[in-house]
């Protein structure tokens, strides 16, 4: 068998996982719509903050609540000590109100 046959078994392949993958994504999100409706009614009811991704710093624990000097409340001077604050750009509405961030 030659090797062209070989790869385009192989993309046929992944072609086929891909569609797979595709058809389990759509099915969990007919089966998950109802439970996620209610979850979001039951934040908004009890009227929760946003998701905690990270537990080291307060600015990145809740992206929301922080402002673009929290990192250096410590000295303007100060490097940034918390890996996740690397990870993490501010949110749209603090980059508007403060103007254009590179």
């Amino acid at each position: 068998m030659r090797k062209s046959n070989w790869f385009l078994l192989y993309l046929a392949g992944n072609v086929v996982l891909l569609l797979f993958l595709l058809a389990h994504a759509f099915y969990q999100k007919i089966h998950a719509g109802p439970i996620l409706k209610a979850n979001s009614e039951l934040v908004a009811q009890l009227g929760l903050s946003d998701l905690c991704l990270f537990t080291d710093a307060s600015y990145t624990r809740h992206l929301t609540r922080a402002d673009l000097d929290t990192p250096f409340q410590d000295c303007p001077f100060c490097l940034e000590h918390f890996p996740s604050g690397s990870l993490l750009m501010p949110p749209e509405m603090l980059k508007r109100s403060y103007g254009k961030i590179n």
